[in-house]
């Protein structure tokens, strides 16, 4: 695919149903609850500042999105680590440079607000979304998450 005809904004709410079925398509699941606690969050709260974006083809179709949050913290100041928790690549565009084109955009937004680290959490079993990611020059953290199965 012609790398000059995917177009990376700023995600809308209108894109919504967008995300929504492309995450169906990766996921084997619909999620539109998840989807929509982030979306309200994105585009209703005042304390994050808008931090995802959408890839769309010519014709306006969204290929791929990813979604992360920055934090206003006290006295709206900007924090200077971010999150990335989502990102998908429609399943009809994969393998064509949009997820890398995603996460390019994203770290140079993030670096126009002042954010110096981002993180994100992969399932250690999931190798091809952690070699996505090192690929993208991310590395273990010096933290380990724990979790109690109760």
């Amino acid at each position: 695919m012609d790398q000059d005809a995917i177009k990376i904004r700023l995600m809308r709410a209108e894109d919504f149903d967008a995300v929504v079925g492309i995450d169906r398509k990766i996921m084997q699941t619909a999620r539109p609850e998840y989807y929509e606690l982030k979306f309200d969050k994105l585009f209703k709260s005042k304390d994050y500042v808008p931090a995802s974006l959408v890839a769309e083809d010519k014709n306006g179709v969204v290929a791929g999105f990813v979604m992360g949050e920055l934090y206003l913290g006290e006295y709206g100041i900007l924090q200077e680590e971010a999150t990335l928790d989502t990102i998908g690549v429609d399943p009809d565009f994969q393998h064509q440079g949009i997820g890398e084109r995603l996460m390019h955009e994203f770290m140079e937004h993030m670096k126009s607000l002042g954010v110096e680290k981002i993180n994100t959490l992969v399932n250690w079993n999931d190798s091809n979304l952690i070699q996505f990611f090192s690929a993208n020059n991310f590395s273990p953290s010096s933290t380990i998450n724990l979790e109690r199965i109760l």
